[in-house]
């Protein structure tokens, strides 16, 4: 792995096609203050113009949280103002992760509260630590989730579990997270990362520009109506048909061989 621009807050490395974004502030149990959501938007816009990039793991620093949740010093100091910039930034942030080019896995290794949870909802795949604990509590401190939670919550596991986590705003064990299918699978702590790297490293594998394909499709189609969204489904599928990519993956099932994708 080959460390990218040095951030404060935000450590990228990039090695075999994959790429790891740690959030590192651990004193602040990762803390998402307005320089780490700035930090987090460079690094993934520089991420986008990595030409080879298949996935990215994004985790936080430490054994104790993902993200625990918005910088609530921070927040307590701001004008109404300075509020509704923290919470535009936010949501775009949030965005341009959840419609970044290639999958971004969320390894969910502690406290994913608030902003934190959110963070992980922008991701494609969230695995999570036996010990990790998920929410959105923010009713408790006389606010909504305001990076997206009520957009992306309800349609990931549906309105009656969102709308539980979000009116009690109850923290949840990681089987609790699981049960409603927002975690794909609890690990043992020293298993989180081997795990979600094996994944990310077969996305690797892959067609990119048939992944890629795919998840602009889901990710677009979600937020539309189920017939266009089978449009943009078709379109895609005659796109990627068109490719050299997919001479090469007919022809080594085929032959029965491993395919070499080469992007094109």
């Amino acid at each position: 792995m080959t460390s990218m621009s040095a951030r404060e807050f935000v450590l990228v490395e990039v090695g075999d096609k994959v790429a790891e974004v740690t959030i590192a502030r651990p004193k602040a149990l990762n803390a998402l203050s307005s320089k780490v959501l700035h930090e987090l938007e460079q690094s993934f816009a520089e991420l986008a113009a990595v030409k080879d990039l298949a996935c990215v793991i994004l985790t936080g620093a430490g054994d104790r949280a993902f993200v625990a949740g918005a910088d609530i010093g921070e927040m307590r100091a701001m004008t109404k103002r300075q509020a509704e910039e923290f919470c535009r930034t936010g949501h775009r942030v949030f965005a341009a992760i959840e419609s970044f080019p290639t999958p971004v896995i969320a390894a969910v290794n502690g406290f994913a509260l608030g902003g934190g949870c959110e963070l992980a909802l922008a991701c494609d795949i969230i695995y999570a630590a036996a010990n990790a604990k998920f929410g959105q509590p923010e009713v408790k401190l006389g606010l909504i989730p305001g990076f997206g939670g009520t957009v992306r919550l309800p349609r990931k596991v549906g309105l009656a579990a969102a709308a539980e986590w979000i009116f009690t705003g109850e923290v949840y064990d990681a089987e609790a997270a699981e049960k409603i299918g927002l975690v794909r699978a609890v690990l043992p702590p020293g298993e989180l990362m081997p795990r979600v790297r094996a994944i990310a490293h077969t996305i690797a594998q892959r067609a990119p520009l048939a992944v890629r394909a795919a998840k602009q499709v889901m990710v677009e189609g979600l937020a539309t109506h189920p017939a266009e969204a089978a449009n943009f489904e078709q379109q895609a599928f005659i796109k990627v048909f068109d490719t050299s990519d997919l001479q090469e993956g007919t022809q080594a099932f085929l032959d029965k061989r491993e395919p070499t994708f080469r992007g094109e």
